[in-house]
């Protein structure tokens, strides 16, 4: 039986307003996966601060609730500050620190952690409200399920790296577990985004598939680079070889200087010469593609929005591989080891939200 024309305005104006109830629905969902995404962001910064100041290893304990409150009492600064007399990052490093240095240190640590809390209070609460009212359904619950519980495993993940550095003779944390921490925040992070860049589009950008590919192939060199980054950081690799072009006096440096270090693989975490060079040469590769994809999208889609965010990613990609020279002549003062980390997150971010935008397919008119 066909509808009178009253029923029909009638059914029009209900699709209307369910489509505009799930509009601002995604449009909520969106700014909290922003939210989120800033606070991981934010808090990768924060990790960086802690490593730089060799703050990490203040508190000896994981206790993920109680350990939201920091010593309140004279005296429980001074048990805190007696259990991190007893490992061998003070007696190798810091003997004879004083209590108000000691608060210094544990400040940057414990703002780690409650970062880390905090994050996963604002997206337990957010998830679960989600879900109640049915925004959150099907494959987009799923998956922004799976992103929490990554995050919930690089709690667990961030204690076993600090755990690393507790152990009789250790310094600093293992330089690969400092790898896997920051490789799965790095990829949280892009997750995050790529979700959120992804929700309430209403058309699809035209796009092609070497776009596609290069922006694929852009996305995986920067997560690459990162953990090549967190190796030279974990090894402290940016502290040796302080030139450049050249690292030892050559562009590439001999062989035997690049696997001193039998099995040959251990070279790639433990040898600061090999672990430095590899970064550097993956910047150029990532710069390279980069490029090529800016040039690409010029290219093949003149004027538009992906031809813009390239050239975007290019420069800062550009950018950042000066950052990281500047860095490594100065050997990595606070300012720019914290710069150069925040620059990475930025190309990340930017490499991300274009990966997602050149998912759904339009052939250009």
């Amino acid at each position: 039986m066909s509808l009178s024309a009253a029923e029909q305005d009638v059914e029009r104006a209900s699709r209307l307003a369910r489509s505009e109830t799930v509009g601002r629905g995604l449009a909520a969902v969106r700014a909290w996966l922003y939210l989120i995404a800033t606070l991981v962001f934010v808090m990768v910064l924060v990790g960086g601060a802690t490593r730089l100041t060799g703050s990490g290893l203040s508190i000896t304990e994981w206790k993920p609730v109680s350990g939201a409150i920091p010593p309140l009492t004279e005296q429980a600064w001074t048990a805190e500050f007696d259990k991190y007399r007893q490992i061998s990052q003070y007696e190798l490093v810091n003997k004879g620190m004083t209590l108000s240095e000691f608060k210094e240190i544990f400040w940057w640590e414990w703002s780690h952690r409650q970062l880390g809390r905090a994050i996963g209070l604002v997206f337990g609460l957010g998830f679960i409200g989600f879900l109640a009212t049915g925004v959150l359904r099907g494959r987009l619950a799923l998956t922004v399920l799976a992103l929490g519980l990554l995050g919930g495993l690089q709690g667990a993940i961030g204690w076993i790296m600090v755990a690393s550095g507790l152990k009789p003779g250790m310094t600093a944390v293992a330089p690969v577990k400092l790898m896997l921490h920051l490789t799965t925040a790095s990829v949280i992070l892009a997750g995050l985004l790529a979700v959120a860049a992804g929700l309430g589009r209403s058309a699809p950008e035209p796009t092609t598939r070497r776009v596609r590919g290069l922006a694929t192939a852009t996305l995986v060199a920067v997560l690459f680079q990162i953990a090549l980054g967190a190796l030279v950081a974990g090894s402290k690799a940016g502290l040796t070889y302080n030139t450049w072009p050249l690292m030892d006096g050559r562009f590439v440096p001999h062989l035997s200087g690049l696997f001193v270090i039998s099995p040959w693989f251990e070279n790639l975490v433990d040898n600061p010469l090999t672990v430095q060079f590899n970064h550097r040469m993956m910047a150029y590769a990532l710069v390279a593609v980069a490029v090529a994809q800016a040039w690409t999208a010029r290219r093949s889609l003149p004027g538009s929005s992906a031809a813009r965010r390239t050239g975007a990613i290019a420069s800062l990609a550009l950018a950042q591989a000066a950052l990281g020279v500047a860095t490594l002549l100065a050997i990595t003062p606070l300012s720019l080891g914290l710069a150069h980390q925040a620059f990475a997150m930025l190309v990340l971010s930017m490499a991300a939200v274009h990966w997602r935008l050149t998912r759904s397919v339009r052939p250009p008119a």
